[in-house]
């Protein structure tokens, strides 16, 4: 059975993988806003687009997170509309390698040393049959992506071959960092916006504690990135607190929208405020707008709140985990066996779980990278 482990390449994981929802790299943020908000996928796909197809590349990927980050920055918060107008391009980080374009012949032993040398997303050609053994030069080659959770609810399928490392405590394996992005629940959330950046491209997220590091909630992109854009304007006027107040509720209380507001007139923030103002009525900013003061009768058509968007109101409650915890945390102990945290974090659907002791002190985190480390030194000993 390990053998036949060793075997699998990554056309095998990527069976029933839907292809990616692609947007050019020319595209602005507008446009890529309106493809999430029709999307059941939290990112979407940038691309380097050619008319060669051979020379088209994923360069990138974009969520709501990446939009809301970029809308807080203090010359973006004055007028979003004109922010909105930029290229999609700016919300890329810096960063190279996080996503790699592989073969399908590509091994799993390959895939999952490329995410531990920091890979996010590897992006495979999906194998299709080519009717009349020609294809029509506007069809795209379709792609797909696997993910670290790919990778990891894979590897869970075959968990007995790595017994007795499995039911070792994450503790003794020594996988737990210490590391963690950490606010105060007082403290003002628009101090966490660096942290909720870093946590997006960490895959990650920011325990919020009080002063003696008991965890009580958290930031998380995850969550975040199931909400509306005209969260923005909350994480720049709220408490951390209260932004996770804003976030937990299905619809929004009255009494923290009147704040928002309130502090966004005090601000001056008078480009931000019409937009919070309309949204908070017709579901989101009106992104295609040509001024602060125009909105598109399109966004003015549907009335949803910033925690159901466009698309977003069909998906399965069930389906997704992050709908139903919102700030909630996903916590295990230093003892807890690694696959226990494992299976903890897949039917979670998140890439980390806190580690908290009895009385909710956080010890730290323990992600999908530092689980497959432990798997990739067990392949060693499979070889």
């Amino acid at each position: 059975m390990a053998v036949s482990l060793l075997s699998h390449e990554l056309s095998d994981l990527c069976l029933g993988k839907p292809a990616l929802r692609s947007l050019s790299i020319t595209s602005t943020i507008a446009e890529a806003l309106e493809v999430l908000k029709t999307s059941d996928d939290n990112f979407v796909s940038i691309w380097n687009c050619d008319d060669d197809e051979c020379c088209s590349r994923c360069v990138g990927k974009v969520c709501i997170v990446d939009v809301i980050c970029y809308l807080c920055k203090d010359e973006n918060f004055v007028s979003p509309s004109i922010a909105l107008k930029q290229p999609v391009s700016v919300l890329l980080p810096k960063i190279p390698g996080l996503i790699i374009h592989v073969e399908p012949s590509c091994s799993l032993l390959e895939a999952i040393d490329l995410i531990l040398e920091g890979a996010q997303n590897l992006v495979v050609p999906i194998k299709t049959r080519v009717l009349n053994n020609k294809r029509s030069k506007q069809q795209q080659k379709p792609f797909c992506w696997l993910t670290q959770e790919d990778i990891i609810r894979f590897l869970l399928s075959f968990i007995g071959l790595f017994s007795p490392i499995s039911s070792f405590s994450i503790d003794t394996l020594n996988i737990i960092s210490p590391n963690t992005l950490t606010i105060e629940y007082h403290s003002p959330a628009s101090a966490a916006i660096g942290a909720i950046s870093r946590a997006l491209v960490e895959q990650t997220s920011v325990a919020v504690v009080d002063s003696e590091r008991t965890l009580i909630g958290e930031i998380s992109p995850f969550t975040l990135a199931c909400c509306d854009e005209t969260v923005a304007a909350a994480l720049k006027t709220l408490s951390s607190m209260d932004l996770m107040a804003y976030i937990d509720c299905g619809g929004l209380p009255e009494e923290l929208v009147k704040v928002v507001s309130a502090k966004l007139k005090e601000k001056n923030m008078n480009g931000m405020l019409q937009h919070f103002t309309v949204s908070m009525s017709c579901g989101g900013f009106s992104s295609s707008s040509s001024s602060d003061e125009e909105y598109s009768s399109s966004s003015m058509a549907v009335q949803v709140s910033p925690f159901s968007r466009p698309g977003r109101i069909s998906r399965s409650m069930s389906y997704s985990a992050r709908m139903v915890r919102r700030s909630e945390a996903i916590v295990c102990h230093p003892k807890s066996s690694l696959v226990a945290v494992m299976i903890q974090a897949i039917a979670h659907r998140v890439n980390y779980v806190w580690v908290i002791e009895e009385d909710c002190s956080l010890v730290g985190i323990v992600t999908f990278s530092d689980m497959l480390k432990v798997v990739r030194e067990s392949f060693e000993t499979m070889a």
